[in-house]
C-alpha cells in the first residue's frame, strides 16, 4: 500500500502504479510472478467487461453520427425559454446522452463541444459554463448504462441489471438539483436572457425537434428494454447499441462516413485499453489484500468504531470522496468493492443500494481536483486553465455532495425500480 500510495504522489498512471506494487508485494512474500500473469488474464476474461469496450464505440459513433446534436436541439426546445435556459440544457442533453453513452468524460465531450460556444454567446462566463458542464457530466456514470456500476457488479458480485436499475432516480434527482441551482444562479448573476415565445411556438418547436431526436431516443428504450426483458444481456445490449448507433448514424441521419470510422474505432480502442488494463492490475492489487487480510481488518475496524448502518455509510462516504479527489473511479471501485461491500453486508444495508452510493460518491470525485478526469475535459473543451473552474464549482459540488447524502439514507431512491 505504501508503494502504491507513493507511486499515486509521483504522477505515476494509475494501471502502473497498481501493477508495479502488486509486483512489489508478490516478489516480497515469495510469490511467483506466474500468479500475476494468471490473476490478470481471469479478471480479462469475463463476457460480462466485453460491453465496457462496447458501450464506449457506441459513444463515439453516436457523438460523431449526430445524435449528440438532435440530442441537444430537443433539450433546447424544452428547457431553453426559461432563465438560466440554456445552462438548463447543458444538464438536461447530459441526461439524455448518458442514457447511452455510460461514459462520463464521452457525455462531458459530447456535449460540452456542441454548448459551450453557445453559453459563451449567452452572457455565460467560460468558467462557469465549464463548471455546468463538468457537474452535469458525472451523470454519463450514474444514469444506465454505467460502465463504472459494470466493473462494480463485476467486483462485488452483483446484478448488473438490478444496479442500472438503482441509478435512474438518483440520476433524475441529481439532474433536478443541477438545473435548479443554475437556474437560480442565472437569475442572481443576470446570465441568459429570457428569450420570450407562445406556448404554441414552444409545442410546436418540441415536436419539430422530437421527431428529428426520435431515432436518438429510441436507444436507450432498445437497450434496457431488451436487458430487462431477457432479450440480451448487458454485453449483447452494447453490441447492439454499437450496430444501432452505426446504421442510424450512416444511413438515417447521414452524418458518419466511413473514412471516420478507423479514427473512431482507434480513439474507442485506447480509451478501452486503458480501462482494461486498470481492471487487470487492479484484480492481482486485489489479491494482494485478500491475502494480507485487508478487507477483513478494515471491516472488524469499522464494526468496531460503531455497530449503526448510518456511521459506517458516513464513515464511507468521507472515505470516498476523499479518495475520489486522487484516485481514477474505476480503479477505486475494483480495489475497493471487494472491501467494503461484505462489510455494507454485515451492517444490513442492500449491496445494490450500497454499490449505487459508492459509485455515485466516486463520480463526485471526477469534478474535484486535483484528479477529476471531467474538470480536464471541460477545462480542455472550454479552452480554460484548471485553476479557473475551481471557484464556479463550488456551489456545485455542494449540490452534489448533498445528494450523496440524502440518496445515502434514503434506499427508496435506488431499490424503488426493483
Amino acid at each position: 500500500m505504501l508503494s502504491f500510495a507513493g507511486l499515486l504522489v509521483l504522477s505515476v498512471p494509475i494501471a502502473i502504479a497498481l501493477g508495479f506494487s502488486a509486483v512489489l508485494a508478490l516478489q516480497f512474500n515469495g510469490v511467483p510472478l506466474v500468479l500475476m500473469a494468471q490473476s490478470v488474464y481471469e479478471a480479462l476474461d469475463s463476457f460480462s467487461l466485453m460491453a465496457v469496450p462496447f458501450f464506449i464505440l457506441a459513444g463515439s459513433l453516436m457523438y460523431s453520427g449526430g445524435m449528440a446534436q438532435r440530442l441537444v436541439n430537443l433539450a433546447n426546445a424544452i428547457m431553453g425559454w426559461i432563465k438560466g435556459g440554456l445552462g438548463a440544457v447543458v444538464v438536461l442533453s447530459s441526461m439524455f446522452f448518458s442514457t447511452m453513452s455510460g461514459s462520463s468524460s464521452a457525455t462531458t465531450a459530447a456535449i460540452g463541444s456542441i454548448l459551450i460556444p453557445a453559453m459563451e454567446k449567452k452572457g455565460y462566463p467560460r468558467p462557469f459554463a465549464a463548471a455546468v458542464l463538468a457537474s452535469s457530466g458525472e451523470l454519463g456514470v450514474i444514469l444506465p448504462p454505467s460502465v463504472p456500476m459494470i466493473i462494480y457488479a463485476l467486483s462485488a458480485n452483483v446484478s448488473v441489471a438490478a444496479l442500472f436499475l438503482a441509478g435512474i432516480l438518483p440520476g433524475i434527482l441529481i439532474s433536478c438539483s443541477l438545473i435548479g441551482l443554475v437556474w437560480l444562479m442565472a437569475r442572481l448573476k443576470g446570465f441568459d436572457p429570457v428569450t420570450r415565445i407562445t406556448l404554441r411556438q414552444w409545442r410546436r418547436e418540441v415536436m419539430r425537434t422530437l421527431a428529428d431526436a426520435s431515432l436518438a431516443l429510441l436507444m436507450p428504450v432498445l437497450i434496457l428494454g431488451g436487458i430487462y426483458s431477457g432479450l440480451f444481456t448487458t454485453t449483447e445490449a452494447a453490441v447492439v447499441a454499437v450496430l444501432y448507433a452505426l446504421l442510424v448514424g450512416k444511413f438515417a441521419y447521414k452524418q458518419l462516413r466511413l473514412r471516420d470510422l478507423p479514427e473512431i474505432f482507434g480513439r474507442s480502442a485506447v480509451t478501452s485499453a486503458i480501462i482494461l488494463m486498470i481492471v487487470g492490475f487492479a484484480a492481482i492489487f486485489a489479491y494482494v489484500l485478500t491475502v494480507n487480510q485487508v478487507p477483513h481488518k478494515l471491516g472488524a475496524f469499522l464494526t468496531g468504531i460503531s455497530d449503526s448502518p448510518v456511521v459506517f455509510l458516513l464513515l464511507v462516504n468521507i472515505a470516498l470522496f476523499l479518495l475520489g479527489m486522487f484516485m481514477e473511479t474505476l480503479a477505486a471501485i475494483i480495489i475497493l468493492a471487494p472491501i467494503l461491500a461484505p462489510a455494507a453486508i454485515q451492517f444490513g444495508i442492500d449491496p445494490v443500494h450500497f454499490g449505487a452510493v459508492m459509485v455515485i460518491n466516486l463520480a463526485v470525485g471526477m469534478v474535484t481536483p486535483p484528479v477529476g478526469v471531467n474538470l480536464f475535459v471541460a477545462c480542455q473543451v472550454a479552452n480554460i486553465r484548471l485553476e479557473q473552474i475551481i471557484r464556479p464549482l463550488v456551489p456545485f459540488l455542494l449540490v452534489l455532495l448533498m445528494n450523496v447524502i440524502v440518496i445515502s439514507y434514503i434506499p427508496f431512491l435506488t431499490t424503488w425500480f426493483r
